[in-house]
């Protein structure tokens, strides 16, 4: 098979993922479990075969270079593309991307999520594992924002993975690694590019997350993505990138900036045919505020529980939800809580 039909027959099969390994069957991810497309172990000139396909005029970087991230559309799907070198093969990890971006009110993202969309400044960060959705949430809110504000947004991507079509908004999108050479280098260059809203695909390093806290400041809204499970896991993170002599510093710029905290996990639904989304959502106010700059991130979970009102929920609330709503189990809900144990009492449901 080409990569199109590959491809063309995952997407058939509603996976997000494809796996294409030396001596193995190429697999997919479906539902968060990888499945064999067919029983034809893939050769190395296989191998060599989809990885020029996918690479087109990158694919002699592979030759200099263990790994290779871009992103394309095959078989009308807009899909992301890590192709990497193992025991003198090659491999490639293939995501498959939603054929349009979503509507926020169809991800079942808490309530509060869409009016962050409305925020004229500050940092609000969407956190979580890998294949969790994060892009996915980001896409959603960045082109609410297009259709509704007459702003300029700036995407600092790698690779760049949803493309946003203008409306109200001018939308650049940058590529690191075509379109600039790093996350720090693009970042530094967009506070010269008059931007109002930049989205920063992942704040990997302490250059990045610093000048990102400097646009906060400045009066720029910043999303960015973390991989993190909580948002107290999320503040730890970000100051401990830094030297310990500046966490107070860090602390403070913070508190300052940081608007909310939205973190997601993906969970099989009941059924097998799906996942649920669970979705932790801190609101910042002046508590939290407080906590942050005291250095005090083990309390942030409780003030989480408490202002709900604001819109806030803690993980393990939203999983118990979606118990409630009978969109997961409570076996499912208990294995991906925080405390399992309140989760467990709080379901039932005769979890062991």
């Amino acid at each position: 098979m080409h990569i199109e039909e590959v491809i063309a027959q995952a997407a058939q099969m509603g996976a997000s993922d494809i796996h294409i390994v030396y001596d193995l069957s190429i697999r997919c991810r479906v539902h968060g479990s990888l499945r064999p497309m067919n029983d034809q172990p893939v050769t190395h000139a296989d191998c060599e075969r989809y990885a020029m396909e996918l690479a087109g005029e990158s694919y002699r970087m592979l030759e200099t270079v263990g790994e290779l991230d871009l992103a394309g559309t095959y078989a009308g799907r807009r899909v992301r593309i890590n192709i990497f070198r193992q025991q003198g093969h090659l491999s490639a990890a293939i995501r498959l991307l939603s054929d349009k971006i979503p509507r926020l009110e169809d991800l079942g993202l808490p309530p509060a999520v869409p009016g962050f969309t409305e925020l004229k400044r500050g940092i609000v960060l969407v956190t979580g594992e890998t294949g969790s959705g994060k892009s996915t949430t980001l896409a959603a809110l960045l082109d609410r924002i297009n259709h509704t504000r007459t702003d300029h947004i700036l995407t600092l991507e790698d690779p760049i993975e949803y493309l946003y079509t203008p409306d109200k908004c001018i939308v650049n999108q940058r590529e690191v690694g075509r379109d600039t050479s790093a996350f720090s280098d693009g970042l530094r260059a967009a506070l010269r590019e008059d931007p109002d809203i930049i989205l920063i695909g992942e704040m990997r390093d302490l250059a990045t997350i610093e000048i990102a806290l400097t646009a906060a400041e400045t009066g720029h809204l910043v999303f960015a993505t973390l991989h993190t499970n909580s948002a107290a896991d999320s503040i730890d993170r970000v100051v401990d990138v830094f030297p310990q002599e500046r966490h107070r510093q860090i602390r403070m710029q913070l508190s300052m900036t940081l608007q909310a905290v939205v973190s997601q996990q993906l969970i099989p639904t009941v059924d097998g045919k799906g996942r649920a989304l669970a979705c932790e959502v801190m609101i910042v106010n002046p508590a939290i505020r407080n906590l942050i700059r005291e250095g005090k991130t083990p309390m942030i979970q409780n003030a989480i529980s408490t202002t709900a009102s604001e819109g806030a929920i803690t993980m393990d609330n939203a999983l118990i939800r979606l118990v409630r709503d009978r969109k997961i189990s409570p076996a499912a809900a208990v294995e991906n809580a925080h405390e399992p144990d309140y989760v467990k009492k709080s379901v039932g449901g005769g979890v062991r």
